[in-house]
């Protein structure tokens, strides 16, 4: 059902003093601009740098941007036609690059710890009309989290994202790994990188995101970071900040931050987001996946989640894991999952149930996800599959200890391609977000995965360049 709320909509008391209080920062701390941004489809930060003067203004009557930047795939090719309908996949609502705006969300204000006078505001998107854009991520995140509160729950989730760290060479720009890998929390290794890492750990806790525990892991140059669990859209948020934050503070110390499932740089061990979740009752702040029977893994709401996710997780994988490369994790006794099956702690699994001890803590990890996700689709894929679950009253088949096996349960998808397909003809999905939404990310995902096609890869030119 289409969105009709306009911008005006949110100026309730709330909405002004948030409103206030930017101003005020923006005036007290002397800040010459401030970045007005937006996450695209990709949960890729653009935006303009606005002089500070401006933001009084631009939080209540927005930016301007051209809405051809919601067309473009991965590369910044066109996935539709924007200049002429000539028969190809169009988007009436950015045809000829027509403007939209940014209006800026002022309970997402950031002062930037490693710019000086400048800080930073996320943003909602509009038509010039005041209509909110249907195909905007934080949007459909928004409406999901509001599916949740409508029966009074939260979402309750903890960042864990996987990330590559190099060095770059000035002289020649070569990328130079910063610990050799294969011994997992090795406190050499963590003592070897501190160096480099502490700029970002320093600068993320300035920005009021400070991670809770920075791990090498088990891949040259891999590194993660885990982050204190956060309630609803704000989750997504400051996923959103913090890759983007990861990767400036990275460049600006010689380094390069990559968020790619696994670079083609030495050997490089595939990186994951692991997506901690639980639902918490709005009234009482109780977590509703705790057990309330003496010796139960989870609650009845909790079993019927994590059948909801089982149920959808190939048709999700669209949105847990949207790039070529993030398919290449899924491999047999990998430390990551290959087939759709839960278990209790057993990280083979592609859902883990962590109930030990049970209460508060008790949640669910989900271990399929791509580290380059857009955060605000995987959040709702994640929220629209749980609920799907709790509504139907879905049952999930009994928990794997060898999640490997063929008999554990089906294979996810295992290209990307084959996650497009399963997305395109998705009934849930096409019910739950529209079918424009859908026919949008797969129109933008199939322009990827076709490019992807017509490229000879350096594995192509290595096998056949000398053989024939």
């Amino acid at each position: 059902m289409p969105d009709t709320s306009k911008p005006e909509d949110r100026w309730d008391a709330d909405w002004a003093d948030a409103a206030a209080a930017v101003e005020d920062q923006v005036r007290d701390k002397g800040l010459r601009s401030v970045r007005v941004s937006f996450a695209d489809q990709h949960g890729r930060l653009h935006g303009k740098v606005l002089d500070a003067a401006q933001i009084p203004d631009a939080l209540r009557n927005g930016v301007s941007f051209p809405g051809s930047l919601l067309t473009k795939d991965t590369g910044q090719h066109y996935a539709f036609k924007i200049w002429e309908p000539d028969g190809g996949p169009t988007l009436a609502s950015v045809m000829g690059a027509r403007d939209m705006v940014m209006v800026p969300d002022p309970t997402t204000f950031r002062v930037l710890p490693w710019l000086d006078g400048t800080g930073w505001l996320l943003s909602d998107l509009y038509s010039v009309e005041g209509a909110l854009i249907e195909l905007s991520t934080r949007r459909i995140c928004a409406q999901a989290h509001q599916r949740l509160a409508d029966r009074g729950l939260r979402l309750r989730a903890g960042l864990e994202m996987e990330f590559h760290l190099y060095r770059v060479d000035e002289s020649s720009g070569d990328h130079q790994l910063t610990h050799r890998g294969w011994d997992l929390l090795a406190e050499n290794f963590s003592d070897q990188v501190e160096p480099l890492l502490e700029p970002i750990q320093r600068n993320l806790t300035a920005l009021g995101l400070p991670p809770r525990t920075i791990e090498v892991e088990h891949g040259p140059s891999q590194v993660e970071l885990t982050f204190p669990p956060a309630d609803g859209i704000e989750l997504a948020d400051q996923a959103v900040l913090i890759r983007a934050a990861v990767k400036q503070i990275a460049r600006r110390h010689g380094l390069h931050a990559t968020f790619m499932a696994r670079p083609a740089l030495g050997d490089a061990f595939p990186s994951g987001w692991h997506l901690h979740q639980s639902l918490i009752g709005i009234d009482d702040g109780r977590n509703r996946f705790a057990p309330t029977v003496p010796g139960e893994t989870l609650s009845a709401t909790a079993r019927h989640y994590l059948a909801g996710l089982l149920d959808h997780a190939a048709e999700s994988c669209l949105l847990t894991t949207p790039t070529v490369t993030g398919y290449k994790r899924y491999r047999p006794h990998s430390i990551a999952p290959d087939r759709i099956v839960w278990s209790r702690q057993h990280r083979g699994a592609m859902l883990r149930v962590i109930d030990e001890p049970p209460g508060s803590a008790t949640r669910i990890e989900n271990r399929a996800g791509d580290p380059a996700a857009n955060p605000y689709l995987y959040l709702a894929s994640q929220i629209l599959s749980g609920l799907d679950g709790i509504e139907a009253k879905f049952e999930a088949p009994p928990p794997s200890e060898t999640p490997y096996e063929a008999e554990a349960g089906p294979l996810l998808p295992r290209t990307l391609g084959e996650a497009i397909d399963a997305f395109d003809q998705s009934a849930f999905y096409r019910n739950a977000l529209g079918d424009e939404i859908v026919d949008y990310l797969v129109t933008l995902k199939r322009s990827e995965w076709s490019r992807f096609g017509a490229a000879v890869t350096d594995w192509e030119q290595r096998e056949y360049y000398d053989t024939f």
